[in-house]
């Protein structure tokens, strides 16, 4: 079982930057896909940032050049980090931490954090 819990959502004007956070404890192990879902209200969840066990770092093509996203690890606790500048009224979303486990095949989803962008 893996626990997502997000937090650093906010409303902020165009322009502007958030951090989010996502704190993933559990059994984080063997190969796994981790990162940043969003959803705006009336739209389908989009792939925002997302990570694997390597480097390399997948992003929605909206948010490249503006978003960056970071891991770090804990005790027992993987933190993801979304770093979003430059925002934009179209960022408005919840935003939802996202692992997955390909050899197990599952899949778990944070609550969410609202992020609102508007002057």
């Amino acid at each position: 079982q893996v626990q997502l819990v997000e937090s650093g959502g906010a409303m902020v004007q165009p322009g502007g930057s958030l951090r989010l956070s996502c704190a993933a404890s559990g059994s984080i192990s063997g190969v796994y896909i981790m990162g940043w879902y969003r959803q705006a209200p009336g739209k389908q969840r989009e792939p925002v940032a997302i990570i694997g066990n390597g480097d390399r770092i997948d992003y929605g093509q909206s948010v490249k050049g503006r978003f960056t996203l970071s891991r770090d690890n804990a005790e027992n606790t993987l933190y993801l980090y979304l770093q979003m500048n430059s925002l934009r009224p179209e960022d408005t979303a919840v935003y939802y931490c996202y692992a997955h486990f390909p050899p197990i095949g599952r899949t778990y989803w944070g609550q969410g954090t609202q992020v609102s962008v508007s002057s």
